[in-house]
């Protein structure tokens, strides 16, 4: 099962999207981001909604419940 950090680290990358960008969009620091994919952080739910809304897939594929996106 993959992790949920790899997963938005994934999804990231298969945007061409920078750490930068992303915590812009979810309204924190890059450098918490960078925390969240390290795992060194636990992502908050509230982000969770919205990486899954801008990437368009399910909450349980993010959080590798599901293979489905």
């Amino acid at each position: 099962m993959e992790t949920y950090q790899k997963r938005i680290r994934d999804l990231r990358e298969d945007a061409d999207k920078t750490q930068t960008q992303i915590a812009q969009m979810l309204g924190t620091s890059q450098t918490m981001y960078a925390r969240y994919e390290r795992g060194a952080s636990e992502l908050p739910i509230r982000h969770l909604i919205r990486l899954a809304k801008f990437y368009g897939v399910s909450s349980d594929y993010i959080l590798g419940l599901s293979q489905q996106r």
